[in-house]
């Protein structure tokens, strides 16, 4: 999993028509709480809807639930010894197993597309005190089940619960998370947590207010049109107007690449769509290392306001970066290898975008 484009061949397709095959399971030392449809209920429709949203209706996420009840596992969970990043061996290519044993009798795996395993959350620790779903995307070792490899399969167990009450409406983003992965898409957390990327797409927070994927992701997915990206990659001062990201149409996404590796990614986030949580709308600057792993930060927000104390009193969502957006009349200076940009916001117009006046020289000058 990179930053890297285009995205690998193993992966699942992030637009169209996509089956998510959904299957509840719990174990005999951890039974089902209430029943599997009530679970069922805690990610669904609002999965689909966040991804018809997010994508701008390029991808219809079809979820499907041919079992209706609980998978019973034929051994404990403990058993599985199954932990936060372990490898698909041997836990979890035992635990597949058995849920493609208990399944296939009523399910043929070949129809779908990826694979969501809804755990009962009572298997495990709370999310708040270990975090254990996790997603095993373009596995090359993957269980084969009715002459398919079960090669992007999401496991969620207990969701995030910032204790603010709305872990009912907000909870199910820790799918589109984990199916991020299987899009293709890296961790933008650190080790440290969200200190790269902050609230402002879900593969780095996705608990506590909605947030969406940034643009980058979004042309990486597919989800961008070639005339909502451009790209600047002559000296020179280019003048462009920026749709909000949740929006649909307009120009979504400026990159300027400094390197074949690397550049900055400029775009408009408001309180729009899938962005609950934009406290402070404006354009934001973003650093995108298609060198650096997933979950080692990627991608670097740029803050406008270093030092400061964000402007989001929300649980869970990452202060010091909510108010890391340029508002009209601010401007970002950096560069690196060689390359100096400077991004000026000018204004915000009568329909909402933001005018940005990007200006990209020979330098020298570090990254900013």
């Amino acid at each position: 999993m990179s930053e890297g484009l285009p995205t690998g061949h193993g992966y699942v397709r992030s637009t169209g028509k996509v089956r998510a095959l959904t299957l509840m399971i719990d174990f005999p030392d951890a039974k089902g709480r209430g029943t599997a449809r009530k679970r069922y209920a805690e990610f669904f429709p609002q999965t689909s809807r966040w991804f018809k949203r997010g994508s701008y209706g390029r991808l219809n996420y079809r979820p499907v639930a041919p079992i209706k009840r609980w998978l019973r596992m034929p051994h404990p969970f403990r058993s599985y010894g199954l932990k936060r990043g372990s490898s698909f061996e041997p836990g979890y290519r035992r635990l597949v197993a058995d849920i493609v044993k208990a399944a296939d009798p009523r399910v043929d795996f070949s129809r779908y597309d990826l694979v969501n395993i809804l755990v009962t959350p009572n298997a495990g620790p709370p999310a708040a005190r270990a975090v254990l779903s996790v997603t095993y995307a373009d596995n090359q070792h993957a269980p084969i089940a009715d002459g398919v490899p079960l090669a992007n399969v999401s496991f969620v167990y207990s969701r995030q619960d910032d204790g603010s009450g709305t872990l009912r409406e907000t909870g199910y983003r820790v799918l589109p998370h984990e199916n991020g992965h299987v899009f293709g898409l890296p961790d933008l957390y650190t080790p440290r947590g969200g200190d790269s990327a902050g609230h402002w797409d879900v593969m780095s927070e996705d608990w506590g207010a909605g947030n969406d994927l940034l643009a980058w992701h979004k042309w990486k997915l597919g989800w961008l049109g070639a005339r909502q990206v451009e790209c600047v990659a002559r000296p020179g001062i280019t003048r462009r107007a920026l749709s909000p990201l949740g929006r649909r149409g307009g120009m979504k996404l400026i990159f300027i690449p400094v390197s074949p590796y690397a550049g900055y990614a400029v775009e408009a986030r408001t309180n729009e769509g899938n962005d609950d949580a934009v406290c402070q709308p404006g354009v934001l600057v973003s650093w995108v290392d298609t060198r650096v792993d997933s979950g080692r930060g990627p991608i670097t927000v740029v803050d406008s306001t270093p030092g400061g104390n964000g402007c989001t009193d929300e649980r869970n969502v990452h202060p010091g970066l909510s108010d890391a957006t340029f508002t009209p009349g601010k401007t970002f200076t950096g560069g690196a290898l060689g390359t100096g940009v400077r991004v000026r916001v000018t204004e915000r117009d009568s329909r909402g975008d933001y005018r940005v006046e990007i200006t990209r020289y020979a330098s020298g000058g570090g990254r900013g």
